[in-house]
């Protein structure tokens, strides 16, 4: 069993966000499963933008609430993106299978939203990030993020590059 590998960040602009999206497709290789909790309006949506950017995916990386489920094919050589918004998934892990993402989850990197509680049994390894934003003024752009890498896959894996 290893330690769970933690970094704190401090994101204030949504082009911030999309940056450390862009930075965290760097660490990220076929296999792995990102999961992003964060209330509505915390920048989801627009890390995994970046994400699809970093990754050099195909189609415009948006929110899949209507679909759950949207795979952005890579550009070149790299995985897949599959993005995948948990939140109207009442049944956890059956709802999930239902989905066939643990088909591609080997070849892809997996992004869910909302996916707490729900995606943990699909693999050991995870990067789960929080996102937490300033309650009440809705006009405050800053962030805090934690990104916490469970499993052995993100043990030696130095989550400090995200700073920048």
């Amino acid at each position: 069993m290893h330690d769970p590998v933690e970094t704190e960040l401090t994101i204030n602009s949504p082009e911030q966000m999309r940056e450390l999206g862009r930075r965290l497709a760097k660490l990220l290789r076929a296999g792995d499963l990102v999961m992003l909790t964060g209330e509505l309006g915390a920048g989801k949506t627009t890390l995994t933008r970046g994400l699809g950017e970093g990754l050099g995916v195909r189609g415009a990386v948006t929110s899949p609430t209507f679909v759950i489920a949207r795979v952005h094919p890579s550009l070149g050589e790299g995985p897949p993106l599959v993005h995948v918004d948990a939140y109207r998934l009442s049944g956890g892990l059956d709802d999930m299978d239902d989905l066939d993402l643990d088909v591609s989850l080997p070849e892809s990197v997996i992004v869910v939203e909302w996916g707490e509680g729900k995606v943990e049994e699909l693999t050991d390894d995870r990067l789960s990030l929080v996102i937490h934003r300033a309650v009440g003024d809705t006009t405050d752009e800053v962030r805090h993020v934690t990104v916490t890498g469970l499993g052995a896959r993100w043990a030696a894996v130095e989550l400090g590059v995200l700073g920048g």
